[in-house]
């Protein structure tokens, strides 16, 4: 269901809308009259989460609120075995906007809503080597939890119902909207823990042997948060809500034995090997500080008319380091750094976003319409660094640029209901458009961030150019550019027996700058007694390559046996990407496959889905191709002083296969209390059936490999196979405790050869929390996630040869240890 063109869907959307007048069943959406009413995944009113055709988990505020975090990603991962947030380190701008990933697909795989409208994405596209290389994700931690009222969790395609990115399935986070009361909460928590080193061999000589552990009590971290709702007018509401993050760096680095000044002249050591701090790195989690504002309204008009909208605004400012340069580094300079230096980037992101919508009756149709603006913007300032080519009078802090994204959302929506004869139920008929502008822009840093200065080494080769950990952008990667997007949608859901649901979906988009996609979505259920039912769905879907991938480029000078050479991150559209065989991105194609189950036993309720993923061409990240006889080829067709580089690229395809079940097991016990059980768990495989190539670097001898092993084992392996979590919430009187496990399976940190692959093993995490009511509006709480102080396995010294690192970037629970905090909340 591939390339068409987006008038006949927009046609036959405007017609649907306007055509017939039989007697229509009033559907009017509400915010629910139980909590487990959901408006993700179906356009029909009412439709509970138990009841509808393709999963949907609900995560509540409450429970947001005990998980011991007020991070949105890390709170989501706790509550969702079908999400993971790995939080990686030394990645560059990847350490202050972290992508999750929904049931092992790339960030980007996910679409992300709130209150049922698309979420812009962040301006960051992942480079290094970690989960989601190549991606351009949404940072849901720019939205506070404060401010939600739940999170529905549709764990199905759902392409040709929203339209692009939604292949793994779809995040709505549905904003409060009380008329009143309101919340402050003050949390406090630090790292205290304990974790193994594995040191490597000491040069010859040397006398400065390592510990075999390290104690640390870092990670300190303040959070103050408050939500309040207002009256408008007699019956709408204004629910405003704020909070500011205080976070402390944690450092998880090891023992860096290795030799770290020049010899003396007599061929000693110098005595400062044995008084140097030798844990000279910060690996962990980055230092912070973050303001977060969100205000939600909404208002009746009268005769049928409601108005509402949403604002927020974030302010991020995070720190953290490269790997350390020691003092007798040739990128150092000792008279700047006599003992070397821990280069920091220090990031400044803003996240802005508008919303104002209309609903309103129009015969049988509820309208609904709305417009829709987000803007993330990224900027580097490097510190504690220095330009090599500069010399001695070289800055130690640079403005290296950076780059923002920005998204105009127009939606027309109609629902409405019909009596058709021969089904058990009125048709429920959605139809609707869509129009989106996405803007990307790239700036230059400073020139000392990028240029060359001109100064030698001793041994006459040039030294390295631009800032040390992280050259600035240039002129020339500068860009500012835009695309637009239109697409027509009709859902049309119905009973056609009481026991048969259906539905069916269709969209067609069109692009400006690559084309066309048409999506559709068969879904369908069937009730055979009130206890026992089964689901499934079979669809086609499509991710649009970003505006990110599309546009982002840097580059660096490099000296190849003292020859300056560029190597450059090409636009897949650059000359030299051409050259080497790049296109113009194209969609990334999906097949998605699901089949589930419904089981309720009196107050038990359990599901299992499973479902099956292929992709088409997924976009992706080439190796750095910086072979000599690639250089050659470049020089070949006339592109002199060209080192090589990288590009994004169509050409991977992967099957993912996975279930996931859910069971919910309420307990009334009486004088003991209630009690909430949840277990959870998610098991996926999958597999890469395809690499790109082109034909002008298979010509070459050797044809150097566009997508490796290493990132095909990070596709395959990089995220665990299975995640299981089981989660007791009691209550009896004042008191209250959560007590949850959740066991990663394992995974594999990928080497550039089979010996050099280091396996995670399965890990179980446990966290606590007690609860106590100290009056009916005030709370306190005192807990610990990873109350174990669990770590992944300490990678070997072959792995680990600066000692910066000493874990992995695929571990899934990352690698900072217990965290202990307490919270007070109070209630107004």
């Amino acid at each position: 269901m591939q390339r068409t063109t987006k008038k006949t869907v927009l046609a036959l959307s405007i017609a649907a809308m306007f055509a017939g007048t039989a007697q229509a069943q009033e559907s009017t959406a509400t915010e629910g009259t139980t909590a487990t009413v959901v408006v993700t995944g179906t356009r029909v009113a009412n439709r509970s989460a138990l009841d509808t055709a393709a999963a949907v988990d609900i995560i509540s505020a409450e429970t947001l609120k005990n998980t011991g975090t007020t991070e949105m990603n890390q709170a989501l991962s706790v509550a969702l075995p079908s999400l993971n947030f790995p939080r990686p380190s030394l990645t560059d701008g990847t350490d202050t906007i972290r992508p999750a990933t929904l049931r092992g697909m790339a960030p980007d795989q996910t679409l992300v809503l709130v209150n049922s409208k698309r979420r812009h994405s962040s301006s960051l596209v992942n480079l290094n080597g970690s989960v989601g290389r190549g991606s351009a994700a949404v940072d849901m931690n720019t939205i506070p939890t404060a401010i939600v009222k739940n999170i529905e969790v549709l764990r199905d395609g759902a392409a040709a119902q929203y339209g692009s990115d939604a292949i793994s399935g779809v995040i709505n986070l549905r904003l409060r909207n009380d008329r009143d009361g309101g919340e402050a909460s003050i949390t406090y928590g630090a790292r205290f823990t304990e974790y193994d080193l594995f040191n490597g061999a000491l040069p010859a000589g040397g006398t400065w042997d390592g510990p075999a552990s390290r104690e640390r009590a870092d990670g300190q971290s303040a959070t103050a948060s408050v939500w309040k709702g207002l009256p408008l007018g007699d019956a709408g509401h204004l629910t405003i809500a704020a909070e500011y993050k205080d976070q402390s760096r944690t450092e998880r680095g090891g023992y860096d034995v290795r030799q770290q000044y020049p010899r003396l002249a007599n061929g000693a050591f110098d005595p400062r090997e044995n008084t140097i701090n030798r844990f000279n790195a910060w690996y962990g989690d980055p230092e912070m500080q973050q303001t977060t504002f969100f205000a939600n309204a909404g208002n009746d008009l009268g005769n049928g008319v409601k108005v509402y909208g949403w604002a927020s605004f974030q302010e991020r400012d995070a720190r953290s380091a490269g790997f350390f340069r020691m003092a007798q580094d040739v990128r150092n300079i000792p008279s700047i750094y006599p003992d070397g230096f821990l280069p920091l980037i220090s990031p400044k992101v803003q996240d802005f976003s508008m919303a104002g919508g209309v609903t309103w009756s129009l015969g049988n149709w509820d309208m609904d319409t709305s417009l829709v603006y987000g803007k993330n913007k990224m900027q580097f300032q490097i510190e504690n660094t220095l330009n090599r080519s500069i010399g001695p009078t070289s800055k130690t802090a640079f403005d290296s640029g950076g780059f923002s994204y920005d998204q105009l959302v127009f939606n027309l929506t109609g629902v409405r209901s019909l009596d058709v004869a021969g089904l058990s139920s009125p048709l429920n008929i959605a139809v609707g458009t869509e129009v989106r502008r996405e803007g990307y822009e790239l700036f230059a840093g400073e020139p000392d961030s990028y240029r060359y200065g001109g100064v030698v080494l001793p041994n006459g080769l040039p030294s390295a150019a631009g800032a040390q950990v992280f050259p600035g952008f240039r002129p020339a990667n500068e860009i500012d550019t835009h695309r637009t997007a239109t697409g027509a949608f009709i859902d049309l859901e119905a009973n056609i027996t009481p026991q048969l649901l259906a539905s069916v979906a269709v969209r067609g988009e069109h692009y400006s700058d690559f084309g066309e996609s048409l999506a559709g979505k068969l879904a369908g259920r069937y009730d055979f007694t009130k206890t026992f039912a089964i689901r499934g769905s079979v669809q086609n879907g499509f991710r649009a390559p970003s505006p990110q991938q599309q546009n982002f480029t840097s580059t660096s000078t490099n000296f190849i046996d003292g020859v300056p050479f560029e190597i450059t991150t090409f636009k897949p559209t650059d000359p030299v990407a051409l050259a080497l065989g790049a296109q113009p991105l194209d969609a990334e194609k999906s097949v998605n496959l699901s089949l589930g189950a419904v089981l309720r036993f009196d107050r038990v309720s359990l599901t299992v889905d499973a479902y099956r993923i292929k992709i088409r061409d997924r976009i992706v990240l080439s190796e750095n191709l910086t072979q000599v006889n690639v250089r050659n080829y470049i020089a070949s067709q006339g592109f002199i002083g060209v080192g090589g580089g990288r590009f994004f690229i169509n050409g991977v395809d992967t099957t993912t296969d996975g279930v996931d079940i859910v069971m919910n097991w309420p307990i009334n016990a009486g004088q003991a209390g209630r009690f909430d059980a949840t277990l959870a768990a998610n098991f996926n495989r999958t597999e890469v059936t395809k690499t790109p190539v082109t034909a002008q670097l298979a010509a070459l001898t050797p044809a150097p490999v566009l997508f490796d092993r290493v990132n095909i084992i990070a596709i395959e392996e990089g995220q665990p196979k299975n995640k299981v979590s089981a989660n007791v919430n009691w209550k009896l009187g004042q008191w209250g405790a959560t007590a949850r496990a959740t066991r990663y399976g394992k995974t594999m940190t990928p080497g550039t050869s089979a010996a050099l692959d280091f396996p995670l093993a399965a890990k179980t995490v446990v966290d606590l929390e007690g609860r106590y009511a100290l009056t009916p509006k005030m709370t306190l709480a005192l807990g610990a996630d990873n109350v174990f102080d669990q770590y992944p396995e300490t990678l070997p010294p072959a792995l680990n040869t600066t000692g910066n690192t000493p874990f992995s970037n695929y571990s899934p629970f990352g690698r900072s240890g217990r965290f202990v905090y307490a919270r007070a909340n109070y209630t107004f």
